[in-house]
């Protein structure tokens, strides 16, 4: 399996430091999570059953017509591929890249011929390509692409069958970005997570949007009782609380512009979204590993992605920093920072 971020265990044995003293900043999850409301006396007895007041929040909340809850937007990226498979057979596949890697890795695991091209390459891509991937905006670099050219893109690909998929899982602050309301579209599939912006990855739940046959058969290969029905209870309750959600994007927006410039205080140009930032390699004058091992040591753990230099053949790799939790969180960041500067920079 490929590596990801969250995977304190493997500090604590790398770096010899109990779990309870590290401040995880290695995802671009939510540290403040909306409150799970407590569950019905048989959440955890009866078997999930389909929820049509699940899909008419989530479509209500990310304005989709038609949507497919499953079992964490993962689910959906390693399906995907093989439906393609079924349906059409082995596909061209463009993949932005440095982008969350399981994209490409799902699309090659089954079978099909994949391109990794930077954001800036993708347009020149379309003519090769059966399939299109990308995050928007892109995890790990904050990239975007205005929905009219996603839009544009698309209808190329639907002439020919093709597929776009765009992967909005930190879309939740920047809804005039999302193509989710124009899935009726041939061809256009649009990821979300509940994960990110509420905070619940732990829920493993996420949702698919597309044109209904589509999502039908990505269903069925799915089988039954996909999400669970604590899963199920608890998202109901956050994708309807408006309240939550409206002071939840102002505390980020205000979260995510601290992180920018207290990096920028130590001489690091970032790039990103309200749930993290990036650095690239160049940014940090060619001491990525450097530092992260360095901020490993005093206990803040970020995700380090080497990897994205290799898929693009010595390309731009760095560092994702997320939101601290707390405030004592931000004065451990501040503090081993200024001590990486005085002995660094």
């Amino acid at each position: 399996m490929l590596a990801h971020g969250g995977n304190l265990r493997d500090a604590v044995k790398n770096f010899n430091r109990p779990l309870e003293q590290w401040l995880d900043l290695s995802t671009g999850i939510n540290p403040h999570f909306y409150p799970a409301p407590v569950l019905a006396d048989n959440a955890w007895h009866r078997l999930p059953e389909h929820s049509d007041e699940l899909i008419i929040a989530a479509q209500t909340y990310y304005a989709a017509p038609t949507m497919l809850a499953v079992a964490g937007t993962q689910a959906a990226i390693q399906t995907l591929p093989l439906l393609r498979k079924n349906l059409h057979g082995i596909a061209r596949v463009v993949v932005s890249a440095p982008s969350y890697a399981e994209h490409a890795h799902q699309w090659r695991r089954a079978g099909h011929q994949v391109t990794e091209v930077t954001y800036a390459a993708l347009d020149s891509m379309l003519d090769q390509a059966d399939v299109l991937v990308l995050c928007n905006p892109n995890n790990p670099t904050g990239e975007t692409i205005a929905p009219d050219q996603l839009l544009k893109w698309g209808e190329r690909l639907a002439q020919r069958g093709g597929w776009l998929v765009v992967d909005e899982a930190f879309g939740d602050t920047l809804p005039m970005l999302s193509v989710a309301a124009q899935t009726q579209r041939a061809g256009l599939i649009v990821l979300r997570s509940v994960g990110k912006f509420f905070g619940l990855a732990g829920i493993r739940l996420g949702f698919v949007a597309a044109q209904t046959e589509l999502l039908q058969q990505l269903a069925a290969m799915l089988g039954p009782w996909a999400v669970s029905g604590p899963a199920q209870q608890i998202a109901i309750a956050a994708l309807n609380d408006r309240a939550w959600q409206m002071a939840t994007r102002t505390q980020l927006q205000a979260q995510g512009e601290r992180l920018r410039s207290l990096l920028k205080q130590h001489g690091i140009n970032s790039s990103g979204t309200d749930l993290f930032q990036w650095a690239n390699h160049r940014d940090l004058d060619g001491q990525t590993e450097v530092l992260w091992h360095f901020m490993a040591e005093h206990g803040v753990w970020l995700r380090w992605f080497p990897e994205a230099a290799d898929r693009l053949h010595g390309g731009p790799h760095g560092l994702r920093f997320g939101l601290p939790g707390s405030e004592a969180g931000w004065q451990l960041l501040s503090s081993t920072l200024n001590e990486w500067t005085q002995q660094h920079v």
